[in-house]
């Protein structure tokens, strides 16, 4: 199994996003962030290292969330929990995990929520035998089911699986998918459906079975567009020895065969491509994105969009070719809110070295420019932020959550807001400069029930790892910089009007000019530009015309 995809499922997805446009006709709302709390129950399950690895909201206040802890043995529990009208309640062990997992470690990878308290999450646990095993579970009016082996796994699988995804395209109508190890010691991509409420036997996902000659495959993300009617994503081993990207589309219930990504055998010349995250905002309407390795040895994101249920040709994320300086970049999460209006979000390696995050839109469609995140450029003095988890709402509005490496080295948490088209700028995690003493934290995961109603999971530090969970409410957003133009005016009244139209001023310079002294006759950006509420404009004034000697 390719290591770096044990790690992504040991630490979880980590980051944030920046600013870029969008499209939305709703009324701009954003999240107004509350503070961050430890799980509730983990103080008494968690002896030193829990985790919330994914959420799913449902509704306005209604989400559900899983993931890990180690209990007073030593050993890996999975938990589950949910929010009622607002409120976290108590933590878990997910139910009939008890018995599975005799070997103590388990974990919920994913969890997928179609309406309020009917929801699925899967993962996998540690039998008695020594093997890894998969399984789901499901919940109904609010009540979680027993967990029970993935059906047909045991057949599957020899030792070691996991669900690495987990999707619902209606109440008691969802998909798992991950990987498991064949009889041969070789690693191949399954999924599994869920109809009525029942799941069935998972099966080896068609037509990797030409495609995976090495041995290494697996699905990293799932998403369903409707019931029956989904898009996978993940990686395989070619005969060459090269890992290669995928895609797989169910229609009416029916799994076709998946198909290398297009236009990869192009880009991926190093021979190292993975669709990371897969997501539908209709059926038949669905993005991906994921990394590929260049001629150059060089990793970079690429973003691909399906339409009508067509995969189109893979694409390098627009931008990234300027940012992307020092050859490391990858397309971690991606959202869908309605066919073709997504966001996606990774990172990438400046010239400097160091790691900065960004974000980019895609509209009917075509994918804008990557740009980095608003205000990491502040927060990220360790040089270390990525994008991880990016959720679009009904409303055409995004919200991300990930890290960022401060000045003293330490690891904290963020989320960030977009709201009418505009990125506002990340922030802390609000709780977290409290909780987070050990200088380790991220979100894992966010979600939004409603526009602006959002919830967001990861870990701290804090004596050993914790869990925990943030929620927000809809709040009017400040009211953003709309650059008036200065050009011709005082200092002075060119300060008047940047303050009346919520802008700062920035450097202010002077050249020799015909204009009068003290005119501004350059602004940067120039009028209609519209910025963060106090960004800053940039002002050149006229000292006047050069003398003759």
């Amino acid at each position: 199994m390719r290591l770096r995809f044990l790690l992504l499922g040991l630490v979880g997805l980590l980051a944030v996003l920046g600013m870029v446009g969008g499209s939305s006709a709703a009324t701009p709302v954003a999240a107004g962030w509350g503070d961050a709390i430890q799980v509730p129950a983990t103080t008494v399950l968690n002896h030193g290292d829990a985790q919330t690895s994914s959420i799913s909201c449902s509704a306005a206040g209604s989400c559900s969330a899983g993931g890990s802890y180690r209990d007073a043995s030593g050993h890996y529990q999975a938990f589950v929990m949910r929010e009622t009208q607002g409120v976290w309640r108590n933590a878990l062990e997910v139910p009939g995990t008890a018995a599975l997992n005799n070997g103590g470690d388990a974990d919920v990878n994913s969890v997928s929520c179609h309406r309020p308290n009917e929801c699925a999450a899967g993962g996998s646990y540690y039998d008695g035998a020594g093997f890894y095993q998969v399984f789901v579970v499901s919940q109904k009016n609010g009540n979680w089911g027993k967990a029970i082996e993935v059906p047909g796994t045991a057949t599957l699988n020899t030792g070691e699986a996991d669900v690495n995804s987990v999707s619902c395209g209606a109440a008691g109508s969802c998909t798992a998918a991950g990987y498991y190890r064949d009889g041969f010691g070789n690693f191949q991509a399954f999924v599994v459906n869920e109809k009525h409420g029942v799941w069935r036997n998972a099966r080896e996902v068609p037509g990797t079975e030409n495609l995976n000659k090495r041995g290494d495959a697996a699905v990293t993300s799932v998403s369903c567009g409707a019931p029956g009617v989904c898009a996978a994503g993940g990686y395989y081993l070619d005969g060459f020895g090269n890992y290669q990207a995928f895609v797989v589309d169910e229609t009416a219930g029916a799994w076709g065969q998946a198909v290398k990504v297009p236009r990869t055998s192009t880009l991926n010349k190093g021979g190292d491509a993975e669709v990371n995250s897969v997501s539908c905002g209709a059926a038949g309407e669905c993005a991906a994105g994921g990394s590929y390795l260049d001629g150059s040895g060089h990793s970079q994101a690429f973003v691909v969009s399906e339409t009508d249920s067509v995969w189109g040709q893979a694409v390098e994320v627009p931008g990234t070719s300027t940012l992307n300086k020092g050859g490391d970049a990858a397309a971690k999460s991606v959202s869908c809110n309605a066919a073709g209006d997504c966001a996606a979000g990774g990172f990438y390696r400046n010239r400097s070295g160091h790691h900065e995050a960004f974000v980019v839109r895609g509209t009917n469609g075509s994918w804008g420019k990557a740009l980095e995140v608003p205000g990491s450029g502040a927060l990220n003095k360790g040089g270390d932020a990525k994008v991880g988890s990016v959720r679009c709402g009904r409303d055409g509005n995004c919200q991300a959550g990930g890290s960022y490496r401060d000045g003293s080295g330490h690891y904290q948490a963020f989320v960030v807001s977009e709201t009418g088209d505009l990125w506002l700028k990340a922030h802390e995690v609000p709780g977290t400069a409290t909780l987070n003493k050990g200088g380790h934290a991220a979100v894992n995961s966010i979600s939004c029930g409603a526009a602006g109603d959002c919830a967001a999971g990861g870990f701290y530090t804090n004596g050993g790892r914790q869990a925990f969970v943030v929620s927000s409410a809809p709040v009017a957003p400040p009211a953003p910089c709309v650059v008036p133009r200065v050009v011709g005016k005082t200092l002075g009244a060119a300060k008047k009007a940047l303050a009346a139209a919520n802008c700062g001023v920035g450097r202010v310079k002077k050249v020799y000019a015909k204009a009068k002294i003290g005119r501004v006759v350059k602004q940067s950006p120039k009028s209609g530009t519209q910025l963060n509420n106090g960004d800053k404009v940039a002002l050149t004034l006229s000292k006047g015309k050069r003398k003759r000697k």
